[in-house]
């Protein structure tokens, strides 16, 4: 399929809540394997589809290459909307591909419940916990316009501000493709 460029901190697509998918069409199927194809070539565990400009309900999975996941299928979640989440939280340092080199610890639910359709149009709910858990969390918080600045307190925001300012300048050295201003 193709890489597309990643959109990063700053770019208004990132803000917007994504639309609903009304119907997995073809279209649909070849954005998808564009997300896998964008996020892998990245080194990526995760991606919503504003991440690479499709305005579309969508995020895609793999933990297959992460240490206990390796028998991990990947997944696709197509108007995903969590349904339940555990009291307990936990906090975890976390990165994200729209924030080249920017890390920061986020506190989110240790456990989740989820339902969501899948590429063959069927309806599907499971409970995550652990790191799927936050990398589901996380990319459900792109599809909201939300990123890990919007999680964390004003006084880590503040600290990170000079890490948001380059990324949003395009100050940064990475070695995969982002969009331009």
């Amino acid at each position: 399929m193709a890489i597309i460029p990643i959109n990063i901190y700053g770019d208004k697509i990132l803000r917007q809540k994504a639309q609903p998918v009304n119907q997995v069409t073809d279209d649909i199927i070849r954005k998808i394997k564009n997300m896998f194809d964008s996020m892998r070539n990245a080194n990526g565990v995760g991606l919503a589809a504003n991440q690479i400009g499709y305005r579309e309900s969508i995020f895609v999975i793999d933990l297959e290459g992460v240490d206990g996941y390796s028998k991990f299928k990947p997944v696709v979640m197509i108007n995903p909307k969590i349904i339940l989440s555990s009291d307990e939280k936990v906090l975890r340092e976390e990165g994200c591909l729209s924030l080249p080199h920017l890390r920061a610890d986020v506190l989110r639910p240790e456990l989740i419940k989820i339902r969501y359709i899948d590429t063959d149009e069927k309806e599907i709910e499971i409970e995550a916990d652990s790191f799927f858990s936050r990398v589901i969390q996380h990319e459900y918080d792109h599809l909201l316009g939300k990123m890990i600045p919007d999680r964390v307190e004003e006084e880590v925001k503040k600290k990170l501000t000079p890490e948001l300012t380059s990324i949003m300048k395009r100050e940064i050295e990475i070695d995969y493709p982002i969009t331009e201003d």
